[in-house]
């Protein structure tokens, strides 16, 4: 599948409202940063609406098909963002910065909980003195509750998107299978699988990986506002500072 129809695929599944929520969210507890790094940037979206505050945007991400989405993204808005192509899990020789963002429960793909630490040093080595580090994670009403046998099919006359969700092996883990089918030629189709596996843990795990790697005032919130937690929240938000 080429990059061009991987990122109709994308963008054609993901519920764009979410980047409003997320800018939103982001804009109410920067303090005023102005040089950020967002983590797994997928297409650029986010990236892209930053830049167009005033925001001085690095967005990394693993997929070198996403950053070429992503960087078609900014040029056709007019924004600069610098778009890296590297792994989370090292976060070495690509700066400092005032903040770092990652959002989309981006974090739940960590394999285990070193995996997470690991991150969350990262994070912690390549921020200015008084930076804020902002994360959403999966809740465990979420993962453990929400996922499990969730189904949804979704069709137009090119493409069409099969997504359904059982409980993984570890505690706390879910595992999607996705199942894309795009018009490629009149009447051929193209069929791409995925497993997306995600875990997550408690907010007492969160908060003490974070304290580990150093972070020494940490805020958790739920389901984009600022709000904390109850045992139906969706959506951890954790906002960090060094």
């Amino acid at each position: 599948m080429s990059y061009e129809t991987f990122a109709f695929v994308y963008d054609e599944v993901m519920d764009a409202s979410l980047y409003q929520r997320w800018l939103d969210f982001s804009f109410r507890h920067l303090n005023g940063k102005k040089q950020i790094l967002e983590l797994a940037c997928g297409t650029g979206a986010l990236a892209v609406e930053f830049a167009k505050k005033g925001l001085d945007v690095t967005a990394l991400d693993l997929s070198e098909e996403m950053l070429m989405v992503a960087t078609q993204r900014a040029t056709q808005a007019a924004v600069n963002v610098q778009f890296v192509e590297g792994d989370m899990l090292d976060l070495t020789n690509i700066g400092s910065y005032e903040a770092v963002t990652c959002f989309s429960d981006s974090i739940c793909y960590m394999e285990d909980e070193m995996a997470v630490q690991q991150v969350f040093d990262g994070v912690y080595q390549l921020l200015k003195e008084d930076g804020i580090f902002i994360f959403d994670v999966h809740s465990l009403y979420q993962i453990d509750e929400v996922f499990p046998d969730y189904s949804y099919h979704y069709q137009t006359d090119e493409f069409a998107f099969l997504w359904e969700s059982y409980l993984g092996k570890n505690p706390h883990s879910i595992e999607h299978f996705l199942t894309f089918f795009v018009e490629e030629d009149e009447d051929l189709f193209s069929r791409v699988d995925e497993l997306h596996q995600e875990r997550t843990y408690t907010i007492a795990a969160y908060l003490t990986m974070l304290e580990n790697a150093g972070f020494s005032k940490i805020e958790s919130y739920a389901d984009f506002m600022d709000t904390k937690p109850n045992e139906k929240s969706r959506r951890w938000f954790f906002v960090c500072k060094k």
